[in-house]
């Protein structure tokens, strides 16, 4: 399912207002959400849309794609940043060191011993001399 933070609008005629929700991309604009995120007014401007940061941040980091409304409502709050450098600490701390295992040590090791082998195959013969003559 790919969710989305955008705009619902809400409101009376020419006059609207917009919840900030979470929603699956399939959707109607104004129809089913998963979860409510925000309000914003278009006649109060950017700067004054309320957020609940901990949800947005959480939608973000589970991989929500945002509107070019809601990008500039974050970009203008901060979030998307946060969101980005939390998504790096949370990628550090699961950060495993892979080994290899003992079975692709070994296919590594014979691989290198066939193309060791080839190299010597393929290896120019020497031209015998040839007497005139004979």
């Amino acid at each position: 399912m790919a969710v989305k933070i955008r705009l619902t609008r809400i409101g009376r005629h020419k006059d609207p207002i917009y919840r900030i929700v979470a929603a699956d991309h399939k959707y109607a604009r104004d129809g089913r959400y998963i979860e409510q995120v925000g309000y914003y007014d278009p006649s109060k401007g950017i700067e004054n849309a309320t957020l609940n940061e901990e949800l947005v941040i959480k939608w973000l980091n589970q991989g929500a794609q945002y509107s070019d409304t809601i990008k500039a409502i974050l970009t203008n709050k901060g979030l998307i940043k946060k969101a980005k450098e939390n998504r790096g600490e949370v990628l550090k701390k699961a950060k495993v060191t892979k080994t290899a295992s003992p079975k692709k040590e070994e296919t590594k090791k014979k691989a290198t011993k066939k193309v060791a082998k080839k190299k010597i195959e393929e290896a120019p013969v020497e031209k015998a001399e040839v007497k005139e003559g004979e």
